[in-house]
C-alpha cells in the first residue's frame, strides 16, 4: 500500500516546476529592483554623500561575498526548498529593515544583510532550477534567469512610481511584504523538491577549484561586467556625450531589455550550438558591442553598442549556473560567491579608471573584460 500522498505533492512535478520555479524567479526579481529603484530615495533620507553611498552599496557585495557558510549550511540541513523559504523571507525582512534605516551605519549593516540573504536565496533557487533540468532533461535556466530580469525592471518600474508618488521606501516595502511572502511560501509549498540533507564541509569559504575554478572565472568576469555597466553606462553618456538626464538612463535600459529578450530564447539556443559556443560567441558579440559605444560619434548611436552588450552577455550567467548546479549545491555556492565577487571589486576598479584615463577607456576596459570571458569559456570543460 503506498503512503498518502501530502498536500505538497499534488500536483505532478512538471506542472509544479512550470508556475513555481518561474515565480520564485520572478519574485527575486522584484525583491531586487524595487530595492535599487529606491536607492536615490533612502540616500536623500539619511543624508548619504556619494562616497558615503558607494561604501553603502559595496556592502550589499561583500554580504554576498561572505554569504557562503550561510547558504552552505542551510542547503546542507535544509536542501534547497526550505532554503529558498527561510531566506526569502528573511530577505523580506531585511528589506522592511533598509526602508526604514535612520542613519547611514544601521542602512550599511542592513544592506550587508541584503547581501547575505540574497546570495543565498539565490544559490537555493539556481539549485532548484539545476534539480528540475536534471529531472526534466530540458534546459530551462535561460528562460528562469530571463523571467527574474522581468521581474527585476517590474520592481525598478514600481520604485520608480513609488518615488514619483512620493510614497516612502518603508511605506513601499511594507506593501511589498506581505504580498510577497504569501507568494514565496505558496510557490515553495507546491515545488515538488526533495528536501535532501547534503554533507557539507565547514568551512567559512571556498574557491572552485580544478574545472569548477575556470566556471567560477567566467562568473567572477561576467559579474564585474555587468555591474559595472549597471553603474557606469550612464555616467558615460553624460560625460562623452553630455546626454540629457532622461536619455542617460536609457543605456541600461537597452542593456537590460536585450538581456531579457535574448534570456527568453537562450534555452532553445543551447539544445541547438551548445553552452560553451554561445558563451563564447556572445562575450565577443557584447566586446564588439562595448568598443562600438566607445567610439559611437553620438549617444543614441551609443545605445546600440550597449543593447548589442546585452544581448552578448546575457547568458552568462545562465549557463555558468546551470553548469555548476549540475555539479551540486555546493558547488554552485562556491561558483556563486566568486561570482559576486566580481560585482564587489568591479564598479570601484572601473571607477579608478574613470578617474585616470577617462569615461571612454573605462568602458573600453569593460569590453576587454567581455573579451577575457569568451577566452575563459572556450577552455572550460564543464560548459556544455
Amino acid at each position: 500500500m503506498q503512503p498518502p500522498v501530502t498536500a505538497r505533492r499534488t500536483f505532478p512535478l512538471a506542472q509544479a516546476q512550470r508556475y513555481s520555479l518561474p515565480a520564485l524567479f520572478a519574485l527575486f526579481g522584484v525583491i531586487m529592483g524595487s530595492w535599487a529603484g529606491r536607492i536615490p530615495s533612502m540616500a536623500e533620507r539619511v543624508h548619504v554623500s556619494h562616497s558615503a553611498l558607494s561604501m553603502v552599496l559595496l556592502m550589499g557585495g561583500l554580504g554576498a561575498v561572505i554569504s557562503y557558510p550561510i547558504s552552505s549550511l542551510l542547503m546542507g540541513k535544509y536542501g534547497a526548498r526550505k532554503t529558498m523559504l527561510i531566506s526569502g523571507m528573511a530577505l523580506l525582512g531585511v528589506l522592511l529593515a533598509i526602508g526604514i534605516a535612520p542613519t547611514v551605519p544601521l542602512l550599511m549593516l542592513a544592506v550587508l544583510s541584503l547581501g547575505v540573504t540574497a546570495s543565498t536565496y539565490d544559490v537555493a533557487v539556481n539549485s532548484a532550477a539545476t534539480r528540475s533540468e536534471q529531472q526534466t532533461g530540458k534546459s530551462e535556466l535561460s528562460k528562469l534567469h530571463g523571467i527574474g530580469c522581468a521581474g527585476s525592471l517590474a520592481g525598478a518600474t514600481m520604485g520608480s512610481l513609488m518615488a514619483g508618488m512620493h510614497i516612502t521606501p518603508g511605506l513601499h516595502f511594507l506593501m511589498l511584504a506581505a504580498p510577497l511572502a504569501m507568494l514565496l511560501w505558496m510557490a515553495c509549498q507546491s515545488l515538488d523538491l526533495p528536501d535532501t540533507a547534503l554533507k557539507v564541509e565547514k568551512k567559512k569559504f571556498s574557491l572552485p577549484r580544478g574545472p569548477l575554478a575556470l566556471l567560477g572565472a567566467i562568473g567572477f568576469l561576467g559579474s564585474m561586467a555587468e555591474g559595472s555597466i549597471a553603474d557606469w553606462s550612464g555616467v558615460f553618456l553624460k560625460e562623452r556625450f553630455h546626454a540629457s538626464e532622461g536619455l542617460a538612463p536609457l543605456a541600461l535600459s537597452c542593456f537590460s531589455a536585450m538581456m531579457l529578450v535574448s534570456r527568453m530564447f537562450g534555452d532553445k539556443l543551447k539544445v541547438r550550438y551548445g553552452a560553451k559556443r554561445l558563451v563564447t560567441v556572445g562575450a565577443m558579440v557584447a566586446a564588439a558591442g562595448l568598443f562600438f559605444a566607445v567610439l559611437s560619434p553620438g549617444a543614441r548611436v551609443a545605445l546600440v553598442g550597449f543593447a548589442v552588450a546585452g544581448l552578448g552577455l546575457s547568458l552568462v550567467f545562465p549557463f555558468v549556473f546551470s553548469a555548476a548546479g549540475a555539479q551540486g549545491p555546493l558547488a554552485l555556492a562556491g561558483v556563486a560567491s566568486m561570482a559576486y565577487s566580481g560585482s564587489l571589486m568591479g564598479p570601484p576598479l572601473i571607477g579608478t579608471i574613470a578617474q585616470g584615463l577617462g569615461m571612454q577607456a573605462a568602458i573600453a576596459y569593460i569590453g576587454a573584460l567581455a573579451l577575457a570571458i569568451a577566452f575563459v569559456a572556450n577552455r572550460s570543460r564543464l560548459l556544455r
